[in-house]
């Protein structure tokens, strides 16, 4: 009768009911989901937040690894920065220095033209001093009696003239050489020409008309001079003429 019952299904049937594999893995995968949620709401209410905490610090993992990756690039950004402000004060202390070498240069330049020009102002003053002897035979030779011979006169300017001479060479300073000597444009101006007769004197100085000056250094005047000069053409006419 049991039996029966149980087959007609209105009964319990005294076997182990039939197990569906599938159907139990389903069950449990859905249990251990529900586990995983209730673990984890478990967390967060113990930290005394909400799900939404939870999610933030998820986000807050998943960004760990790109602020690991940019950390390098910061610290290169900070080098970088701090390199720049170092330039940028050596720039200016440079720009500083500049301006003390300017400053520096343009005093130097005053304080060299006021000592160059003080010193040429003494050494003109001393040279006029050994001139002042030189005036004073000059007034001696002009205090000749309206009386006197003009000898006195010469002699008195001869004098002047030697001591005059005298001082410009103790100076390093001497005439140039013009009557007997070849023509020298360096040192001589041509302000006459004359014929001669003779090759050997032709572009030879035949006499001074103004005295040139110079020293070791320069040529402080030229000297105006009268130059010989030889034509070959008028001395062949005559020679012809002479023949016949």
């Amino acid at each position: 009768m049991m039996e029966e019952h149980g087959r007609d299904g209105l009964g319990v049937s005294e076997g182990p009911a039939p197990s569906c594999p599938e159907a139990d893995g389903g069950a449990n995968q859905d249990l251990s989901r529900d586990l995983n949620e209730v673990l984890r709401l478990g967390q967060i209410n113990s930290m005394g937040g909400s799900p939404n905490i939870g999610r933030n610090i998820e986000r807050n993992i998943e960004s760990e690894e790109p602020e690991r990756e940019s950390g390098p690039l910061r610290a290169e950004i900070e080098a970088l920065q701090n390199e720049n402000e170092t330039l940028k004060t050596e720039a200016e202390d440079l720009k500083n220095q500049l301006a003390a070498a300017r400053a520096d240069l343009y005093n130097y330049r005053q304080r060299t033209e006021r000592e160059r020009t003080r010193t040429l102002r003494s050494l003109t003053l001393d040279r006029i001093g050994d001139f002042l002897p030189v005036l004073d035979n000059l007034d001696r030779a002009l205090s000749v009696p309206e009386d006197g011979t003009a000898r006195d006169v010469l002699i008195g300017v001869r004098m002047v003239q030697r001591q005059f001479l005298s001082i410009l060479e103790d100076a390093g300073v001497t005439p140039v050489s013009t009557e007997g000597h070849p023509f020298d444009p360096a040192i001589h101006d041509a302000i006459e020409t004359e014929a001669v007769g003779e090759p050997g004197q032709d572009g030879v100085i035949l006499r001074e008309l103004s005295r040139g000056y110079r020293s070791a250094e320069r040529v402080l005047r030229v000297a105006q001079v009268r130059v010989g000069r030889f034509e070959a053409k008028e001395a062949e006419a005559d020679t012809e003429t002479f023949c016949q």
